[in-house]
């Protein structure tokens, strides 16, 4: 029977290698399972109900994409989308999370659409590459600088508006070791390492009193405070239109580089394309469809799958291994909520200090793709550099976006070139500097 759904022998793997790869695919990318809670819990969501959406809807588009496409790539709520649905939907711009669930349906509804009439090759061909690895730049530098934010390492400060934290109190001295002992167990390519490293920090930070022993294992959290909660007629509003938007273009991104990325490490591309890509895409999209539906951001192809690929997953199989295991992480509710709780601190707020280290790590991996970008053309460093760091700077990814398109668009104009930019991009810029000259 395996043979018949996975053609195990015909991929040039057996069910151990399988089961191998996606146990290792699951060390790699569980570190999720801590932060998706803890970053959507931030923007008044309910923690337990997010862990629980966060796990399911995993768990489901990952046995889609195995049984469906035939793929040994996960999927979970992606790094950067759930930071834009809290930090910059929900938070900065005041919109009910509820509202916001809506978008992440939307663009999810839209990418399934989009995913069989071939509209997808058109918008990614015609976004400039410097724009596509800035973006990714920028919301690593914007999730590092919200583990810096909650590890208490930076702080707000008048005048400055950011200085250094107390590096001696002890939940930053925690966070501090927590980062260095993550950082060692990269160098030293241990597999799951941002997840040990979360859970050593956990398990240092008990005796320091930074941390409360909740247990281990528990019964399973509930779903209901986020099930079907998302206001799908209030995410059609104009204001919003931006928002589905930058949820599809994250989401488009991000499956797409993912799938040719870990696929191509497979040697499963044939003449450079990807067989099954729309089944593929589908099962990304539908993932993101049932996140929404059940309580949680946007769920899309994860590259830690690659750690599972190399460990020789070349089927579906592996992700069925995955998805068991992202179900049996339910039972682990308590001890996600020791790592998510936070640390309180005066006036009110809380800091993050187990999870924080891992937020920063995934930020500076993020990074790597600034080696694309050609500097020496200032007509795409120059918009590559405004995406990049009006991410951090402002606090928000849509913006690093706008200031991106816009300014390609302007610049190529102005230099003679504008044939070399693509009416999409005209498009989008268009729309996002109307956006800046109607909404205040």
């Amino acid at each position: 029977m395996l043979e018949r759904i996975f053609h195990l022998s015909e991929n040039g793997t057996s069910l151990r290698t399988e089961v191998v790869a996606g146990v290792t695919t699951f060390m790699t990318l569980s570190y999720i399972i801590f932060v998706q809670p803890t970053v959507l819990s931030a923007g008044g969501m309910d923690f337990s109900a997010v862990l629980a959406a966060t796990c399911i809807a995993s768990a489901l588009a990952t046995f889609l994409m195995g049984v469906y496409a035939n793929y040994p790539i996960a999927l979970a709520p992606g790094m950067g989308q759930n930071f834009f649905f809290t930090y910059t939907v929900v938070l900065q711009m005041g919109i009910p999370w509820e509202k916001a669930l809506g978008a992440v349906f939307l663009s999810g509804m839209l990418f399934l659409a989009l995913s069989f009439v071939g509209f997808r090759e058109k918008v990614i061909d015609g976004i400039p590459e410097s724009i596509k690895e800035a973006i990714a730049v920028g919301i690593g530098l914007f999730i590092a600088l919200v583990g810096f934010q909650w590890a208490g390492i930076v702080v707000a400060a008048p005048g400055t508006m950011l200085a250094l934290g107390a590096l001696t109190s002890r939940p930053v001295l925690l966070s501090v070791a927590g980062l260095a002992l993550t950082f060692v167990l990269i160098v030293r390519k241990v597999r799951g390492a941002i997840l040990l490293g979360i859970l050593a920090t956990a398990l240092c930070g008990l005796p320091l009193g930074v941390v409360n022993y909740h247990g281990v294992i528990g019964a399973l959290p509930s779903i209901r405070p986020t099930l079907f909660k998302l206001d799908i007629p209030g995410a059609f509003g104009l204001g919003l239109a931006s928002v589905v938007f930058v949820f599809f273009f994250l989401a488009l991104f991000d499956s797409v580089g993912t799938l040719v990325g870990v696929t191509s490490q497979a040697g499963l591309l044939v003449d450079g394309k990807l067989p099954r890509a729309e089944k593929a895409l589908a099962a990304d999209a539908f993932g993101s469809v049932a996140g929404a539906l059940m309580g949680t951001s946007t769920v899309t192809a994860y590259v830690e799958s690659a750690a599972g690929v190399a460990e020789g997953g070349r089927t579906g199989l592996a992700n069925i291994v995955t998805g068991g295991l992202m179900l049996v992480s339910l039972f682990l509710h308590p001890l996600s909520r020791m790592i998510g709780e936070g640390y309180p601190l005066a006036g009110g707020s809380r800091i993050y200090p187990v999870v924080a280290p891992a937020l920063i790590v995934i930020g500076s991996m993020m990074l790597k793709n600034v080696r694309r970008i050609r500097w020496d053309d200032a007509t795409e460093a120059v918009p590559a550099f405004l995406t990049m760091v009006m991410m951090p700077f402002s606090f928000s990814i849509t913006e690093g976006i706008s200031f991106g398109f816009i300014s390609y668009a302007m610049l190529k104009l102005a230099s003679g070139r504008a044939r070399e930019v693509h009416w999409i991009v005209y498009t989008f810029a268009g729309l996002f500097l109307l956006r800046h000259l109607l909404l205040k």
